[in-house]
């Protein structure tokens, strides 16, 4: 039996858990940026000074990159605090995190280690090991020469190869780099051709330099586009008329396609409803894989209201989540029902728009005798307010005490008041989702926040999840 601080210690862990998955610190519909990030310094405080196994165990969870890296840094900030096998245990983990996140947030997390002062062995070693796994250090001068440069001094290296040392602390000693990418960052200075065979971030500061059109630019640089890349500047691209940035939808992450889906008029997504629609079909079946049409009869209730927009850094950000789970889900069921709150029947044109009627769709839900029915909203029941609350409950209590229909709520976004994702019923468990990717996991991790398992399953289930990244990671680097 677990006794009442188990129970507690489980509470908190769900309850960081949630916050790690959904926020980013950045204002929210209903919350500010200054509001959003003191809740959550306090929550990795909390953590780390009362369950700090635990703390660093999250890290083998689908917690956003923010919070994986602000939960590394207070580790390797405060490793005089942990015993020996704490630190080999975190090591391991940190590690294994560091070979999933972009570069230029490692190197921004080495910049803030620096400018934090910590520079003991541990962290040298990590900082050494992350570097000698980077696949090409030479892309890596070029594109993100200063936190490079910073971390190499910081861990107290020098580079293997004396040209990338002298490209890094003395360029101007050399007239020649055998390297290409070298070279062409050095002819780029006096050479317009040479800039398009650079990453797009730095040549885009050599064609500002040398007066090239923005159109004739992002034009010959559209090859060396990255997926991201090309996303974010379709639209810029497309006004000033450059036909070459153009973006490849196969093998595009389901819910940034989603995102991209609701950045386009509606007009468009008209014209390429059959493009669009297999793409998200696609991206979600690469998802399940071979899970497809196993999950049995599922009805699923979509926030499509007015607070779906999110905010001007996380545009559409809750909405984009909601649509990538109607294909998500969709292809893991056997038989769907997608029911949006304002009671459009067109996914695809969906956009944020009215109040929140979750009571009344959720009752529309429950006439479908779902096996399982997924909710994914921000909590905001207002349309009547209270409604949804009240359905649940008497449905769990009265209608379907055995639990035939499994009930869960995703909730993508954070709300820094409650220090938690917002909950519609005590009695239906709520799990933050950030990706429609990670909404299997969740779903499996939503049955501690239930209160029928305790900490011991839910350490166990931590362990689990930190083997498995372990396993993973050793068997890259014995490749």
């Amino acid at each position: 039996m677990d006794t009442y601080g188990d129970l507690v210690a489980a509470d908190d862990v769900l309850l960081f858990v949630n916050a790690a998955i959904t926020s980013t610190g950045q204002r929210e519909f209903h919350g500010g940026a200054d509001e959003q990030r003191l809740s959550l310094d306090f929550l990795h405080a909390y953590m780390l000074g009362n369950y700090r196994d635990l703390y660093a165990g999250v890290l083998a969870l689908d917690i956003n990159d923010h919070n994986a890296v602000l939960v590394i840094r207070r580790l390797l900030e405060t490793a005089g605090e942990a015993t020996a096998d704490q630190r080999r245990r975190e090591g391991r983990l940190i590690a294994s995190r560091l070979a999933t996140l972009p570069p230029q947030r490692v190197y921004g997390l080495f910049d803030a280690l620096r400018r934090a002062g910590v520079n003991n062995r541990r962290c040298r070693a990590i900082i050494r090991d992350w570097l000698s796994a980077r696949p090409d250090l030479t892309f890596d001068a070029v594109k993100y020469r200063g936190g490079l440069k910073r971390a190499l001094r910081h861990a107290h290296l020098a580079p293997a190869d004396k040209e990338l040392g002298a490209f890094l602390f003395a360029p101007g000693t050399r007239a020649h780099y055998t390297a290409p990418l070298l070279g062409a960052w050095r002819r780029a200075h006096h050479e317009q051709a040479a800039l398009y065979e650079l990453p797009y971030t730095v040549a885009e500061g050599f064609a500002a330099r040398h007066g090239i059109p923005r159109k004739v630019f992002l034009e010959r640089i559209a090859p060396r586009l990255t997926r991201l890349e090309t996303l974010r500047l379709q639209g810029s691209a497309h006004r000033l008329g450059a036909t070459g940035v153009r973006t490849d939808l196969a093998g595009m992450p389901l819910t940034r396609l989603a995102s991209y889906v609701l950045s386009l008029p509606v007009e468009d997504r008209l014209r390429r409803r059959e493009e669009l629609t297999r793409a998200l079909r696609s991206a979600a079946g690469r998802v399940v894989g071979p899970h497809r049409g196993s999950w049995g009869e599922v009805t699923a209730v979509l926030d499509d209201s007015f607070s779906a927009f999110g905010s001007v850094h996380k545009r559409r950000r809750p909405l984009a989540v909601a649509l990538a789970c109607h294909y998500l889900l969709a292809a893991l069921a056997g038989r769907y029902t997608g029911l949006w709150t304002s009671g459009r029947t067109d996914a695809l044109l969906v956009r944020p728009y009215g109040p929140t009627p979750l009571g009344r769709r959720i009752l529309d839900a429950l006439e479908t005798a779902p096996s399982r029915l997924v909710i994914v909203s921000d909590g905001w029941d207002n349309a009547p307010p209270g409604l949804a609350a009240e359905v649940l409950r008497v449905w769990r209590t009265r209608l379907d005490p055995g639990r035939r229909t499994s009930v869960v709520h995703l909730n993508p976004v954070y709300d820094a008041a409650d220090f938690n994702v917002r909950r519609l019923s005590p009695t239906v468990p709520t799990a933050g989702i950030r990706d429609a990717e990670d909404l299997p996991a969740l779903v499996e991790l939503a049955q501690f926040a239930e209160g029928r398992t305790g900490l011991a399953e839910l350490t166990a289930y931590l362990d689990a999840r930190a083997a498995r990244m372990l396993g993973g990671h050793d068997q890259e680097q014995t490749r």
